[in-house]
């Protein structure tokens, strides 16, 4: 008899099976003696149909469902194969056994290996007849039909069937030759086309063999691309292609004729297990240079990526129309559309431990769903408790989960530079002419050509001013050499420099002014000149630095913590043992934010602004939240949309209000006095704990900025010193900066704050403090001296000047909000109202729903990642709109206590909209819908940041014990498994480092409250913490406190 994979076979005793090994192990060839004796027990005793009674006669508790893999052992044997069957024999009633390569193909099929389900496939050599066959003989559940594999192997039948189906498919055409007579065909070939059939393509064209197991696939190019052809070929090594000079198509053979699809150089595999599953990898083209991109360990580099609802639903034909479970396919995503090129049959994902999981799991489920109740197996379809998002809310009652909103700054970034020049002469206006600057008044300018058309004229101005002393150009020589030297930093090749001109780090931007450029107060300080002009800005650096993505993907994957199942821990699916999945924010496979996605109930859309570091920070997030591995551009081109439209995460000019905000800032600075209380009525008037302190600590803004000066001097000489050492000369600094760079950095923060008249230009103290900060936590390693005391004084300043910038009094505060983010505003709202709307997008068709709970449900989450001035403009629209009042609420006043307390918006800060409905609620009723906003201000990793604002929280069902509570919010608190004391803290994700740190079950957080039975009373639960407590944190970094307030 057979054996469940290298197990002996199963010996009868009095009725019984004694099972007492190891289920399953993969292929015959690793223990020479084990698998010759097995093989000789295979052949000797196969399993006749009276052997079959030993299972019929068994209890069901003991019968199991044996899986039989019939393919050649080359598959049989691979790493995916194997993956993918250890973890479907974690299924407690399933057995495998994989049929011998030799009993394959030299013994007849009634002595083949029974089983109760087939997986069986083609591949070279194989003998699909004889599977047939057997399969004829045994009908055991087929888990890939064996007849169609037959249609698989002609790329005919393929686009036949897919025509027939309504797929898309490029558009073709069939050139059918007789072997014997090939010249009589109907084909007649141009030097830039070919007709067949009548039908005509002109290059690029594709030309296929029909034999689908012939992959030498050529692609013909114009002449007007030089011509010739690249011929495709399985992989060799590192090749997978050749460029030939041939032009000619080949004269013998039937081919496939078909449109070259323009797809940017990517190619799609998708790969179903069911109609309901599907994976996709994006890779690069093989047409593009033949090179097969490899890592470091030699596998082919992939890119795991999303599946619009269009394609989901093309995959979901694929599988069925070909009844193949197991299948891959080929997608080209061009002009708009997604085209199926190829069908493969039977493919598994490479390298990708999420998939086995999910393969086995959906393999599992649909086996024993099948063959559980025809052999009596007692099993039921698992029905986890969270295919419904029912969660507990901050009140204690058990909401559904409708709708997250999420506002979040970008993450950790070098510091951001800025250059203004006015500019006058002729070829300046003829480039903003060129670029239609004339029709808004504005011009931004970001593409490699662009700029090196402004680093060009910039040369020729400073060549013309070295010839002619006394031309015309009225543009300072100083300014000009700046622009020149700095686009020719970020223009050459040198990575050690920010980025490079084809990057997306760094932009020119230029304003019409009719009259010229007022009396300027920072930088510009010449007279005026008669006659319109050109505002010249020149940004750079604020690129997104490898700690910022680190912090962007941790906190995505803390983000999945605020969906129900996100918490749970210490359960596993059967056969699911992937880390990936199973970890600190995750739950365990299948469940919560991945499970809603994997099985299309969750509407995801990720929004960022124009700037690299936003957009960049986003793709990040969504790699964190929805476990994708590979690089990060990917991500960015297929799931972050720009969001520059209507100024929606944009906004490049300032109001009327906020100039006149500057000013009075301006004025009130350049006071050389202590601050005496008309001036805290002055520059705090709302009363904010952290601008009066921090106003405590200047005392004398000017005296202050005299310190800031004389220690960026000190700072600016120690950097000089090193330079002049030998030993420090190649000192490579943090993200590849150099000491050169860091001193240009600090000499021109040098030469711009303090100006020509003696006083100071306020505008510059967010870089000063940018800089500082920035070297205090990635250049540390230098030595400089006071960098402590630099960081502690400029961020006094900066705690003043950047958040009093969007306003100083809560009119100014609103009026400034609305003109940054009234668009985004009417975004949220609509999000919000279009929840309850009847959509098609990311819905689940109830129709293929089977182990679904909810299919006509779905979570709706719109992220949106822009910069610090959004963040604070709509902090100020929900602080200060009317949303709630602070003397009738008490909920809401501790909430805006601890706003006020919060110093800084710091890299990642986050608003959080969540949306619930209670289904038994009537729904004209108040109760029927609950809205909570969350809030973080971010990371914070400051030594001195000893007193760092804790999130107060609020539960009314606990609030009687309020007293009781020693230190709200504190990390220490919720460290004890204390009920009903942990109040809410939101959290920091790890900046830099990761630290390993003991992990205590809380009770109070998310993780207990989603183990409770929507019947379960509401009394005592707590509100949602935005991340779990003694999260993946660096020992360097202190926490930041949170809030989470709600309204019904």
């Amino acid at each position: 008899m057979s054996e469940p994979c290298n197990r002996p076979g199963p010996v009868q005793e009095r009725g019984r099976i004694r099972r007492d090994v190891p289920r399953f192990v993969i292929g015959c060839e690793e223990d020479e003696q084990d698998m010759g004796q097995m093989e000789a027990g295979m052949k000797n005793e196969m399993l006749h149909q009276d052997d079959m009674e030993v299972y019929e006669n068994e209890s069901p508790s003991e019968r199991q469902i044996v899986v039989g893999i019939c393919a050649m052992v080359k598959k049989s044997k691979s790493k995916p194969m194997t993956e993918i069957l250890e973890r479907l024999c974690k299924f407690d009633y399933i057995d495998v056994v994989i049929f011998p390569e030799e009993v394959i193909l030299e013994e007849p099929v009634e002595k083949w290996p029974l089983c109760d389900c087939l997986i069986s496939f083609h591949s070279k050599g194989f003998p699909l007849d004889k599977a047939v066959e057997y399969a004829k003989l045994r009908n055991p559940m087929l888990i890939n039909d064996l007849n169609m594999q037959y249609f698989i192997q002609d790329r005919r039948e393929v686009y036949r069937i897919l025509q027939e189906e309504g797929i898309d498919l490029p558009r073709y055409g069939v050139l059918n030759r007789d072997p014997d007579n090939p010249e009589e065909c109907n084909l007649v070939e141009g030097e830039d086309h070919v007709e067949v059939n009548g039908e005509v393509f002109p290059k690029p064209f594709v030309e296929k063999p029909v034999c689908a197991e012939d992959h030498n696939v050529y692609i013909y190019y114009p002449t007007s691309a030089g011509g010739g052809s690249q011929r495709l070929f399985r992989k060799i090594g590192s090749r997978s292609s050749v460029y030939s000079p041939e032009s000619n198509v080949r004269k013998t053979g039937s081919y496939i004729y078909e449109e070259f699809m323009p797809t940017d150089g990517t190619d799609v595999k998708v790969y179903t297990v069911g109609p309901d599953y599907a994976h996709a990898e994006a890779r690069k083209s093989p047409a593009l240079d033949g090179k097969v991109e490899r890592d470091s360990e030699g596998k082919e580099i992939r890119f795991p990526v999303m599946l619009t609802a269009m394609e989901k639903l093309v995959a979901r034909k694929v599988c069925l129309a070909f009844k193949q479970t197991v299948c891959g396919f080929d997608l080209l995503r061009a002009n708009g559309h997604s085209y199926v090129c190829d069908v493969n049959g039977f493919s598994f994902v490479k390298n990708s431990m999420k998939y086995y999981d999910d393969c086995a799991k959906v393999l599992g489920n649909m086996v024993m769903r099948e063959l559980a109740p025809q052999l009596h197996i007692p099993w039921s379809i698992p029905m986890e408790a969270e295919d419904i998002p029912i969660v507990p809310t901050t009140s204690g009652t058990m909401m559904e989960l409708r709708c997250v909103i999420a506002i979040i700054r970008h993450g950790d970034r070098t510091p951001k530079q800025k250059m203004k020049m006015e500019v006058r002469h002729p070829l300046f206006f003829e480039l903003f002419k060129k670029y239609g600057g004339y029709k808004t008044g504005k011009l931004k300018l970001k593409k490699p050509k662009q700029l090196q058309e402004v680093l060009d004229i910039a040369r020729l101005l400073l060549v013309e001013l070295g010839q002619h002393n006394d031309c015309e150009i009225e543009e300072k020589k100083s300014k000009l050499e700046q622009l020149k030297t700095v686009l020719e930093m970020e223009s050459s090749l040198n990575v050690n420099q920010y980025g490079h001109f084809s990057g997306i780090n760094r932009k020119v931007q230029l304003t019409y002014l009719r009259n010229g450029q007022p009396k300027a107060s920072s930088e510009e300080e010449d007279c005026k000149k008669d006659g319109p002009s050109l505002l010249l800005v020149l940004k750079w650096g604020g690129e997104l630095t490898p700690a910022g993505r680190v912090q962007a993907e941790e906190l995505g994957r803390a983000f999945r913590c605020m969906y129900p199942g996100g918490q749970a821990r210490n359960r596993r699916s059967p056969g699911c043992e992937s880390p990936v999945d199973f970890g600190d924010f995750a739950g365990f496979p299948g469940c919560g934010l991945l499970r809603l996605h994997s099985t299309y109930r969750h509407d995801l859309k990720i929004y960022a602004s124009d700037e690299g570091r936003v957009q960049m920070t986003a793709a990040a997030f969504a790699k964190g939240l929805l476990a994708l591995e590979g690089e990060l551009t990917p991500i960015l081109v297929q799931m972050v949309k720009s969001a520059n439209m209507n100024g929606l995460l944009d906004s490049d000019s300032l109001t009327d209000c906020q100039q006149k905000v500057k000013a009075r800032l301006h004025e009130i600075m350049q006071k050389d006095q202590e601050f005496i209380q008309d001036d805290f009525q002055k520059l705090a008037p709302t009363g904010s704990p952290s601008l009066v302190n921090s106003m405590k600590v200047i005392e004398n803004p000017v005296k202050t900025c005299d310190k800031v000066y004389a220690l960026i001097q000190s700072l600016t000489s120690q950097i000089r010193k090193r330079l002049e050492d030998p030993k420090s000369a190649d000192l490579q600094l943090y993200h590849s900066e150099t000491l050169e760079l860091m001193l240009q950095r600090w000499s021109k923060l040098e030469r711009d704050f303090r100006m020509k008249n003696g006083r100071y230009d306020i505008s510059k103290i967010p870089d000063i403090y940018d800089c500082i900060k920035y070297d205090s936590q990635h250049n540390a390693s230098v030595g400089l001296e006071d960098t402590l005391e630099l960081f502690r004084l400029s961020r006094a300043l900066a705690d003043i000047v950047i958040p009093q910038e969007y306003g100083i009094n809560k009119a100014e505060k609103l009026d400034i909000a609305q003109a940054y983010c009234v668009p985004l505003m009417k975004k949220i709202y609509l999000d919000l109202q279009r929840t309850h709307e009847e959509e098609a997008v990311n819905k689940l068709h109830p129709l293929y729903s089977r182990g679904v709970m909810s299919p006509g449900r779905h979570v709706r989450t719109r992220l949106y990642f822009t910069s610090e001035s959004h963040v604070h403009s709509l902090l100020s629209m929900f602080r200060y709109g009317g949303l709630l009042d602070e003397v009738k609420d008490q909920q809401w006043k501790q909430a805006m206590d601890y706003l006020s307390a919060v110093t800084e918006l710091n890299y990642m800060t986050q608003i959080v909209i969540m949306l619930y409905e209670d289904n038994n609620k009537d729904p004209s009723s108040e109760e029927r819908f609950h809205v909570e906003l969350h809030f973080s201000p971010g990371v914070k990793g400051c030594e001195d940041e000893e007193n760092v604002p804790l999130g107060f929280g609020f539960r009314p069902a606990s609030s009687e014990n309020e007293d009781k509570k020693p230190n709200q919010g504190s990390l220490e608190d919720l460290s004890q498994d204390q009920t009903d004391d942990a109040l809410p803290v939101t959290e920091l994700i790890n900046l830099q480092r990761r630290s390993p740190m003991i992990r205590n079950r809380k009770t109070g957080s998310m993780e207990v409250l989603s183990e409770t039975s929507p019947n379960h009373s509401s009394k005592g639960c707590t509100s949602h913490r935005l991340f779990q407590s003694c999260s993946r944190q660096s020992p360097e970094i202190k926490p930041a406190g949170g809030l989470a307030f709600s309204s019904a």
